[in-house]
């Protein structure tokens, strides 16, 4: 992001928080606040994407993704040859024998959509992110 004058704003700064009133009304200051607070959400959430691990999937395999922890939920995509994939949350579901070994754990890898965990190199059997609620 840059700004009109060419310079760059030092990350985790927000402008518009605390000098955000106009002609010293409170009504500008909470303005100002909450411009400032889309703007805080918005760069977290770049930052929290692009520095989120991604997970490569097993060397030649399409990998089904779908509605919930198992081969019963709905197709909802296939993945692509050598995708990469987050995993945002694990949750136990159906077992299932791939490349990687034989487990329950599906990876939550975007809202409503789950990958089977024998398919995913995470480098360590068990859980690598928080169990989904």
């Amino acid at each position: 992001m840059t700004v009109e004058d060419g310079t760059r704003p030092v990350e985790g700064t927000v402008e518009g928080v605390a000098g955000g009133t106009t002609e010293g009304s409170a009504e500008g200051s909470a303005e100002g606040a909450t411009e400032g607070t889309a703007t805080a959400t918005l760069i977290a959430a770049e930052s929290t994407e692009a520095l989120a691990v991604r997970y490569p999937v097993a060397s030649g395999v399409r990998l089904k993704v779908r509605s919930g922890p198992g081969t019963q939920y709905q197709l909802i995509k296939v993945l692509p040859l050598d995708a990469r994939v987050p995993i945002n949350c694990q949750k136990p579901g159906e077992w299932v024998t791939g490349t990687f070994g034989t487990t329950n754990l599906w990876d939550n890898i975007a809202n409503g959509q789950y990958v089977s965990d024998a398919y995913v190199q995470t480098g360590r059997d068990g859980y690598v992110a928080p169990r989904c609620a």
